[in-house]
């Protein structure tokens, strides 16, 4: 796709927009070894080699982040009171566009993707693919048959809000069991408001997959990775 110059220094987060400017004329950026002083020269950089400062610049029009979310940061691309997931990343991952696909709350941890790519982020978020995202919780009481049958039957939330059907399993049995929930949706705080109905309280939710897309296990809270293809498109896996 043909862009201008200037456009695509900036949505590589190689510089802003008005740096990028000032860059490409005072001769720092070449375009196949040629030095260029247009910023709206426009090219296609998929196929072009473009040097800034000395540095080739390798063009992705989309970039997709695995991320072990921390407590503590908010699920957004900018906050002016609360570190966000965005802020967690060095600047040369930032771009423009970037966002967080799909929120936890400020106190769950685990697995989300960071995009710049709209449509990837709706069709693995949207309800209609039915694709399952998988949490880990611990209670502050047990769980049995009734509460697995409620989740499997779909929850009615104290607002009236009917939920679709979920997959409940108690992975450890407990005073303060550890349960794994599926769900094919992401409404408001779900999975805890989920429990309040059935009369249980989320102690802690870690969110491990979704679709078939799993947390790197060695992904430590609030570190990050870039996904590959085969991973991206597992993610959008029902």
């Amino acid at each position: 796709m043909v862009q201008r110059l200037d456009k695509i220094l900036s949505s590589q987060g190689a510089t802003t927009r008005s740096e990028a400017h000032k860059l490409i004329r005072s001769g720092k950026v070449s375009v196949n070894g040629e030095v260029c002083r247009e910023p709206s020269l426009k090219i296609e950089p998929e196929h072009c080699e473009i040097v800034l400062n000395g540095r080739t610049l390798s063009f992705r029009q989309f970039i997709y982040i695995m991320m072990n979310k921390p407590s503590g940061v908010v699920s957004a691309s900018r906050d002016s009171k609360t570190k966000t997931v965005i802020d967690l990343l060095p600047e040369d991952y930032k771009r423009p566009g970037l966002f967080p696909a799909g929120r936890l709350d400020k106190d769950t941890v685990g697995l989300i993707i960071i995009t710049n790519d709209g449509d990837f982020a709706h069709r693995m978020l949207s309800p209609k693919k039915n694709i399952i995202k998988r949490y880990m919780a611990v209670l502050d009481g047990p769980v049995g048959e009734g509460e697995i049958n409620a989740f499997k039957n779909g929850t009615s939330l104290k607002d009236g809000t009917l939920c679709r059907p979920a997959e409940l399993k108690v992975i450890e049995f407990g005073d303060n069991p550890r349960v794994e929930i599926g769900i094919s949706e992401g409404r408001y705080h779900q999975v805890k408001r989920m429990f309040e109905s059935v009369g249980r309280r989320v102690l802690r939710l870690k969110r491990v997959s979704i679709g078939g897309l799993n947390l790197d296990p060695l992904l430590k809270e609030g570190c990050f990775r870039e996904i590959s293809d085969d991973e991206k498109n597992s993610a959008l896996e029902s």
